[in-house]
């Protein structure tokens, strides 16, 4: 394929915004080579500035859950623009996508809407630190829930050593109040919690973690910590921000039957616009302003034209029984294929998926957490990013990030995909 005006583009906008980009990951700077422009996108294909199409498998990293330019959802958008775009004010569009989240997800009482996934997360540790009166949380190495500083924090060594900042910005103060824990490791969580009794306020997991590729919680690990964090007076707060609305109706408190104190989404509650939300039960959601003491807030939060969009794409997944079986065998078929072509090539691989997303790890071990999702051969990964595109295919260009799939995928796209891979893994 030819990316003229995508290199040219690119070139350009190096000039005016840090590395091209406004959000690294969009650089291709763990696979190499020059990012590739959209110009348009519709149902499960990409069209790039040089006339290219692409199976699309990142989907805006989620919320495409039903497609690009998914018609409902555009023509909600449309007709809410026509209103105005932006009121800084109350309206009846937030309590109704309000009711109907809170109808399809269990366990929550109220939700509040903010402009991103960063900010759910952000705002529902401050919560979370409120309403306990503690100052300590523990996230797991390997899962992502934004820039804000207390998550950009690496490793410390041992139980009880507390994590240092791996971006300048965020202060030794922020981070000696983050701990680190290994994801699927209970005894791990045990040893930080007894080493710092009364202190951690929550827990913050991704209950299917996507951000070191797909990886599934070990059978009985979410019910541990739902259990340790009983015992020890301490907040459990999935991150659902990729999970929520796309695993389940309810997220993974549904799949899993495991009870969150607080959750967070994004992606698909936007409909694709930037939104993000936390909620939990009333006792805790009434510690925030204006009822309560804990400070939060958003001018442009519960914006018309987003709210008009996540409403649109809720009520389309509720009222379609049939979307997440749907989704979960497309997937599944996806993963059998894959999984033929890379074992007739002699490729050794794992592959870990929950539902409609799946990631591809060139490592014949189990990938469990974040220490053995590093183990995968970096240089065929790359190679065959590169050889997916060059046959029309376009999935994550990073190891590290979960594969989406829509439901606007036809089983030929799934095919042709298959296929792309098998001419890929004769040459890597």
């Amino acid at each position: 394929m030819i990316y003229q005006r995508s290199s040219q583009l690119f070139a350009e906008a190096e000039k005016v915004i840090p590395g091209g980009v406004n959000s690294p990951v969009r650089a291709f700077k763990y696979v190499g080579g020059t990012p590739i422009f959209v110009k348009s996108a519709k149902g499960a294909y990409l069209f790039d500035e040089d006339g290219n199409r692409l199976i699309d498998y990142i989907n805006s990293w989620g919320p495409m859950i039903l497609g690009h330019a998914y018609q409902p959802v555009v023509d909600a958008v449309v007709e809410k623009a026509k209103l105005g775009t932006s009121f800084g004010m109350p309206t009846e569009i937030e309590t109704k996508i309000a009711e109907l989240a809170i109808s399809m997800v269990p366990n929550i009482d109220k939700i509040r809407f903010v402009n991103s996934g960063t900010e759910a997360c952000m705002s529902a540790i401050r919560l979370a630190r409120g309403f306990t009166g503690r100052d300590k949380i523990i996230k797991f190495a390997g899962c992502y829930h934004g820039h804000s500083d207390s998550f950009l924090i690496q490793a410390g060594s041992g139980a009880i050593t507390f994590g240092s900042p791996n971006s300048p910005g965020v202060t030794q103060g922020t981070a000696k109040d983050t701990l680190l824990a290994n994801y699927n490791d209970i005894e791990n969580i045990k040893s930080l919690l007894e080493a710092n009794k009364s202190e951690v306020a929550a827990i913050i997991i991704e209950p299917v973690a996507g951000n070191m590729g797909c990886i599934p919680p070990k059978e009985g690990f979410l019910e541990d910590l739902r259990r340790l964090c009983d015992e020890n007076g301490t907040l459990l707060i999935f991150d659902e921000v990729m999970t929520g609305f796309r695993l389940a109706k309810g997220g993974a408190q549904e799949l899993f039957n495991v009870k969150a104190d607080i959750v967070c989404f994004g992606k698909v509650i936007g409909g694709g616009l930037p939104v993000g939300a936390f909620a939990a039960r009333n006792e805790i959601m009434n510690y925030l302003a204006p009822l309560g003491p804990v400070y939060q807030a958003g001018t442009l939060s519960g914006n018309p034209l987003a709210m008009a969009a996540g409403l649109t794409m809720l009520q389309e997944l509720n009222a379609d029984a049939g979307v997440f079986t749907r989704l979960e065998e497309k997937t599944a078929y996806l993963e059998t294929g894959i999984r033929n072509v890379l074992t007739q090539n002699n490729i050794e691989f794992t592959i870990n998926r929950v539902g409609s997303m799946i990631s591809v790890h060139f490592d014949k071990n189990e990938v469990y957490d974040f220490e053995t999702s590093k183990n995968g051969d970096n240089q065929r990964f790359k190679d065959f990013f590169h050889g997916l595109v060059e046959e029309g295919v376009y999935i994550a260009p990073s190891a590290y990030e979960t594969w989406f799939i829509t439901d606007a995928l036809t089983y030929e796209d799934l095919d042709f995909t298959i296929n792309a891979i098998d001419v890929v893994s004769k040459k890597i």
